[in-house]
């Protein structure tokens, strides 16, 4: 198999798709001649022409709304937004129009259409260019939320979003763009199916994205025996492979770079002590980043989202203790 970066399988799923299907478009800004600011549309307009892959004027709203057009009458758009912050200016296309047209039409319509967006912190973009928000569209019915953690699954979850016939959320890490990894082409991934990334008896941890990462990380360096789940799609996420989990750890943890108030792992939390709480040994509880803006200062970045480290500290704590532990602007005196 061979081994690409992040950004490469994301070209690679749109290649295929594109390829495979005449219906699919690409739209976005600085995706054609420039080939996107983190190169993930590389190639694409030498390869498909300006009438499928387009540049569009600085203006969200209008493209998107463009796509939900496109996505009615018959095309698969698939819409780049630079950074999940500037879908702000689209809101209203994408959860009023996009979300709601299958249920307004009585099922006569359909929006096939992807919303790609980069996400998260780490690469020094400041406050207003680092966050993650999934929170935004998650709690929307009608769309569909995905975020890979690796090239395998930026490839197979992109094409699965793509070939799915409602409007899908595709957030791509950008910390993760050059990252390696080997990616099998033949490999199907399906929306809402989770992925079991390590196998252990103690304790399920449920991550994303990046956290995927640094979860994994954290469980070599506690040397716990943990289930690692990569929920992969936040909406709708896989209730029966985190449930089927827990029964076995009687542990859970989430790990989620999102604020602490309004994170996707509170419905995760919500769920299982509904369904599990008499078997439970300890509370479920996640480890999150503060509820304060990303910092741009490079030490301050380090420190505001969760890292192997401190969610080792916390699995460890909580192992030893059958307790949650704090979190590290608690324990360190920070705020409460």
């Amino acid at each position: 198999m061979p081994a690409l970066r992040f950004r490469q399988a994301i070209v690679a799923a749109l290649t295929d798709e594109m390829s495979a299907d005449p219906t699919v478009i690409t739209f976005g800004e600085d995706i054609a001649a420039a080939e996107g600011v983190f190169k993930a549309t590389e190639g694409l307009l030498a390869t498909f022409g300006p009438e499928r892959v387009r540049d569009t004027p600085i203006s969200e709203m209008a493209f998107t709304g463009a796509a939900v057009g496109a996505a009615m009458m018959g095309m698969k758009p698939v819409v780049e937004i630079m950074f999940i912050e500037f879908l702000g200016v689209a809101l209203d296309q994408l959860v009023t129009e996009a979300a709601k047209m299958r249920y307004l039409s009585q099922g006569q319509y359909s929006v096939p259409m992807v919303v790609r967006a980069s996400s998260g912190s780490g690469l020094g973009f400041g406050c207003q260019h680092s966050q993650t928000l999934e929170n935004w569209v998650a709690a929307t019915p009608g769309l569909k939320v995905v975020t890979p953690s690796d090239p395998q699954s930026a490839y197979s979850l992109l094409r699965a979003s793509i070939a799915d016939p409602d409007p899908v959320v595709f957030l791509e890490p950008r910390i993760l763009y050059a990252e390696r990894g080997e990616v099998d082409f033949n490999l199907k991934m399906k929306l809402g199916q989770a992925r079991v990334l390590t196998t252990g008896s103690d304790l399920t941890i449920v991550a994303l994205g990046n956290m995927v990462n640094v979860s994994k990380a954290a469980i070599a360096q506690s040397g716990v025996s943990a289930d690692l789940i990569d929920l992969g799609t936040i909406v709708p996420w896989d209730r029966e492979t985190v449930l089927n989990s827990v029964r076995k750890s009687k542990r859970l943890i989430v790990v989620e770079e999102a604020p602490l108030s309004g994170g996707w792992g509170s419905e995760i939390i919500a769920t299982v002590t509904r369904e599990l709480f008499s078997s439970l040994v300890s509370a479920p509880f996640r480890i999150t980043t503060p509820d304060i803006p990303v910092p741009f200062n490079g030490s301050l970045e380090a420190k505001f989202a969760p890292n192997a480290a401190d969610v080792c500290r916390q699995i460890l704590e909580s192992m030893k203790n059958n307790s949650v532990p704090d979190a590290w602007w608690v324990s360190e005196g920070v705020a409460k």
